[in-house]
């Protein structure tokens, strides 16, 4: 009997995958959708269940027998930007997944390739004639093409949809991908070489988007293995991993495979607890594999960067209908909760965050000798007073290089250099056995950080000056924060960026008291 695993990788199989229902809670909906012959879009983030969900479909379509549904993928496809010779390999892709289905022969038989303004037209009117049943099309990573190639091949389809009443054509289209529709015209070379439409396919009826697992689903993906092998996940595990990924597919699926083949190493006697949990996410974060690399491309791109930034110092919200904001949303690198934008789940921030200030971390571990023997270790309890005068020396003799580097390298976030430079002063804390919680939002004025060293809570707020009310509410907010987190303590770190202002002015530590709370202000 073959062995069942957690996928991480490529579609999953049945009976070879654990896997949900990839159809849960959105089949009833994609089948109006077909039974009305709509054209459509289904976008969500990568490694989240797209391609699963569109093999599923198109078994369960075929096996209904009311209409001949097509799987197809233009992955391939995606290097040919230019029409002559890009919609002549969407053909012959087209043409394969036909001929791989088992589909009656004859698609682009004769098709003259010279024609690209219309030969896609043409072979679909063709070849629908020759059915007996309407077809479906389900185009996997259509957002791969680009340029005049994705111009001719949506043309096309367009032409086909409208003149269906005179014509035989594809019944229903689902074009299938992370962007939403209205984000393909930002591949379109010259901005204003759209279809005549503020979208380049008016056509679509609705654009749906995938949902991540839920908290009794993730449960209920666990329990799948638990069946078969014996091995629990205690609830406290499973509510765990629910809380780091909120349900992202790949997150759940990698972190499960990291506790049971990697770290139990298949031992089906061990208890899945909570503290294996945790050290699986932090193998799959320093591991940086796939999943992740293609998440932090992203973050070089000017649209992502508009967004991310603001949310790392906590600006006001960039309007919601924003495009750049709609964009980044659907990349799935951040979600909207109880009114506020933020990352899209703990991990995620904390991937964020360790990548842009990688450098600052390498630079910093080579500047102390002692960097994985702590220093700011007192009668074992971390010295946070200690650190911060660390980092305060640290940020007058190395701010305006950091400034400098992170406006000259490939991510350009060197508005936000303070912040980052400070988390990465932190990761000495991480490296020697601590943990950084990271509390991040649109239109909080603010970053929350919550360092945690054997038990204790040492809640530290980051704030950039703007006047003297806002230290006042600085102070409202680090108390907020503290009474959040159980401690009685609590610094707030202010950075100045007034050029002309002297470091003997900047740099400075005072002590407010309020109640029994103390919380120090880190003047930088």
């Amino acid at each position: 009997m073959p062995r069942i695993d957690f996928n991480v990788a490529g579609p999953c199989v049945p009976g070879r995958h654990y896997m949900l229902d990839p159809l849960r809670g959105i089949g009833g909906e994609l089948m109006d959708l077909i039974d009305g012959g709509h054209y459509f879009v289904i976008h969500a983030a990568r490694q989240s269940g797209k391609t699963t969900l569109l093999k599923q479909l198109t078994r369960d379509i075929n096996a209904a027998g009311e209409y001949h549904a097509l799987y197809c993928s233009l992955e391939a496809v995606q290097d040919f930007t230019e029409p002559e010779r890009g919609i002549p390999a969407v053909l012959k892709r087209t043409a394969s997944a036909f001929e791989e289905s088992g589909m009656p022969d004859g698609f682009a038989a004769g098709a003259d390739y010279g024609d690209v303004a219309n030969v896609l037209r043409r072979s679909l009117v063709a070849y629908c004639r020759t059915l007996s049943k309407p077809l479906v099309i389900l185009f996997d990573e259509a957002d791969c093409l680009s340029n005049g190639t994705l111009i001719t091949f949506l043309r096309q389809l367009r032409d086909g949809y409208v003149n269906r009443g005179d014509i035989p054509f594809v019944h229903s289209i689902a074009l299938v991908g992370m962007r939403n529709i209205r984000d393909y015209k930002a591949k379109i070379r010259p901005d204003s070489a759209t279809l005549g439409s503020a979208s380049p396919f008016n056509i679509v009826t609705k654009a749906l988007n995938l949902r991540n697992f839920t908290d009794a689903e993730v449960a209920e993906l666990y329990a799948q293995h638990t069946v078969g092998t014996g091995q629990v996940f205690e609830q406290q595990a499973v509510n765990y991993v629910f809380e780091q990924t909120q349900g992202q597919p790949w997150l759940v699926n990698a972190i499960a495979r990291e506790c049971v083949d990697e770290i139990a190493k298949r031992d089906y006697t061990i208890l899945i607890t909570q503290s294996i949990a945790e050290q699986a996410i932090q193998n799959i974060i320093l591991a940086r594999g796939t999943h992740f690399d293609s998440i932090l491309e992203r973050l070089k791109e000017r649209r992502v960067r508009n967004v991310i930034g603001p949310l790392i110092i906590g600006e006001d919200v960039i309007d919601r209908s924003d495009d750049d904001y709609l964009y980044t949303r659907d990349l799935g690198l951040i979600r909207e909760c109880n009114g506020k934008t933020e990352p899209a789940n703990p991990i995620y921030a904390e991937l964020i965050i360790r990548t842009l200030n990688w450098n600052v971390q390498e630079s910093i571990r080579s500047s102390y000798e002692e960097y994985d023997a702590p220093r700011y270790l007192k009668d074992g309890k971390m010295d946070v007073d200690f650190l911060m005068r660390d980092f305060q020396q640290y940020w007058r003799e190395n701010s305006e290089i950091w400034n400098d580097r992170y406006k000259n390298n490939y991510y350009e976030y060197d508005e936000y250099a303070t912040h980052l430079v400070m988390q990465a002063f932190l990761q000495r804390v991480v490296n020697g056995g601590g943990q950084v919680i990271r509390e991040m939002a649109f239109g909080r004025q603010r970053a929350d950080l919550c360092v945690v060293y054997d038990g204790q809570k040492y809640p530290i707020e980051l704030k950039i000056l703007q006047n003297m009310r806002g230290n006042a509410k600085g102070i409202e907010q680090i108390l907020g924060y503290m009474d959040k987190v159980g401690s009685n303590t609590g610094w707030l770190v202010i950075f100045d960026r007034s050029p002309k202002k002297s470091w003997g002015k900047k740099i400075y530590t005072r002590v407010e008291k309020v109640g029994e709370k103390r919380v120090t202000i880190v003047g930088c």
